[in-house]
């Protein structure tokens, strides 16, 4: 499922605003379903393991309905696609591990805050690897102003407490094992020659086994009566919406436009998640998200001016 690398993009066009756009509002109201699943009793690194089983058996049954049992069966090809495959595969599981149990661990203004600090270690990977990605000083300005956004707009919750220190931890080991990901993907000449639906399976198949051993570990058991319609159905939009169809569009714009501007427009999800928390769980929502948002927009505007390209 090899093929040549796509056209690349030295900025994000309108197309690719709005894409990742939807996309942050998708992973802010996973937020919510991953906290209905764990209130209505899914164990969470169970709840994550059944969700990458799931979502590797749709991207298998998709490849296989665009383009046959062979092209199926190339998912698991042994090629120099497999070792960064199974690099990605094992930070994805990390990330997980770390923050689904952090989730419970800690608030939720507090868990999605660490998490969207990935943009940071993206940046930070970027300089190291990919020097011709690097961000420019107005670009890492818009960064800096764009996170500040988010702190504001979280900045009734922090100051109220409520978190947790291991679970701000596991959330923040989460951010940079997602940040790790993402450069891991970029500096892969063979993850970015595959397909976006190899580089998912490969992923999402990957990571099963960890999470397994890691759902044992912890002691987890699933109580079938005592879970309820809801909790599966929070843990169905994680995996179809989510874990599938989500994921499968972020790979492609990664392989396409630049990282370091793509990691920048995440720090919308934090604010798409509060904003779900407060419409459908009832969670507070103060006045200084207007804040976050007014930093937020200018910081995302820094990050896709035109400079040189990245």
């Amino acid at each position: 499922m090899d093929r040549s690398p796509p056209p690349r993009h030295d900025r994000l066009d309108a197309f690719a605003v709005g894409v990742i756009t939807l996309l942050c509002a998708l992973w802010g109201l996973q937020q919510v379903a991953v906290k209905v699943a764990i209130t209505g009793g899914l164990p969470p690194l169970l709840q994550g393991g059944i969700r990458h089983v799931v979502a590797a058996a749709l991207v298998w049954m998709f490849v296989r309905a665009r383009g046959g049992a062979g092209a199926a069966r190339r998912l698991w090809s042994i090629d120099s696609a497999i070792g960064p495959g199974l690099v990605i595969a094992a930070l994805f599981a990390l990330e997980f591990i770390a923050l689904l149990p952090g989730l419970k661990l800690t608030t939720a203004s507090h868990g999605v805050l660490f998490l969207y600090t990935a943009p940071f270690f993206t940046a930070l990977g970027v300089h190291v690897f990919l020097p011709a990605e690097r961000l420019d000083r107005r670009q890492a300005t818009g960064l800096a102003i764009a996170f500040t956004g988010v702190v504001a707009a979280f900045a009734d919750g922090l100051t109220a407490g409520g978190g947790n220190l291991v679970g701000d931890l596991l959330c923040l080991a989460a951010g940079a094992a997602w940040g790790a990901t993402t450069v891991v993907v970029k500096a892969s000449p063979s993850l970015m020659r595959a397909a976006p639906e190899r580089v998912l399976f490969l992923q999402l198949a990957g990571s099963v086994p960890l999470m397994a051993a890691a759902s044992l570990l912890a002691g987890e058991r699933l109580d079938w009566q005592a879970t309820t319609p809801l909790a599966w159905t929070g843990l169905f939009y994680q995996t179809a919406v989510v874990a599938f169809a989500s994921y499968l569009a972020w790979f492609r714009l990664v392989q396409v436009y630049p990282a370091g501007r793509l990691a920048g427009f995440t720090f919308l999800t934090p604010l798409f998640g509060i904003l779900a928390g407060a419409t459908l769980l009832g969670e507070h929502a103060s006045l200084a998200l207007l804040a976050g948002l007014i930093a937020i927009a200018v910081g995302l505007r820094l990050i896709n001016s035109k400079g040189r390209p990245t």
